[in-house]
């Protein structure tokens, strides 16, 4: 199964992405692992917060392919602990799922057509972190899964 990160905007700040290449050469070892990269719109201080994240939603579609399992990363999903959403990652391996499509929407969310495409969401916290920060915390946990499966000396209880 491979994973795919999808995020609106690039990672701009550095220690974030130093941290999300730790964790990705990391998963390499568990894993087929990607994250892609939409370039934000140009000129979108010029849409509407509607305008913005309908034309974010066309983009994050394009992207995908129709056997994808799209999990969108909403706050306002449910959340889980580690222990459980390694439960989770080992239910989607083993559905025979071939590519399991996580995304970050921009800052004003998913656009109906995104929460109509979606199979899942999932809350990574109920508070609230910037875009970017996320994309780190969660390829973190994508590895923090994987370690936990395999009874390796990562994650503490």
């Amino acid at each position: 199964m491979k994973i795919v990160l999808l995020t609106i905007g690039k990672t701009s700040e550095k220690y974030l992405i130093d941290g999300i290449v730790h964790y990705q050469k990391r998963l390499k070892h568990y894993t087929q692992f990607e994250l892609l990269e939409i370039p934000n719109l140009k000129n979108a201080k010029n849409f509407s917060n509607a305008e913005l994240i309908k034309k974010e939603g066309e983009l994050i579609l394009k992207q995908l392919q129709n056997s994808d399992h799209l999990v969108l990363l909403d706050d306002k999903a449910k959340d889980f602990t580690s222990p459980k959403f390694a439960q989770k990652l080992q239910s989607w391996m083993l559905s025979g799922k071939k590519r399991l499509v996580f995304v970050v929407g921009g800052a004003y969310g998913f656009s109906e057509d995104v929460y109509a495409r979606g199979n899942e969401k999932l809350s990574l916290s109920k508070m609230t972190f910037t875009h970017q920060m996320v994309r780190l915390f969660f390829v973190e946990q994508i590895y923090r899964g994987y370690t936990i499966l395999n009874n390796e000396p990562y994650h503490h209880e």
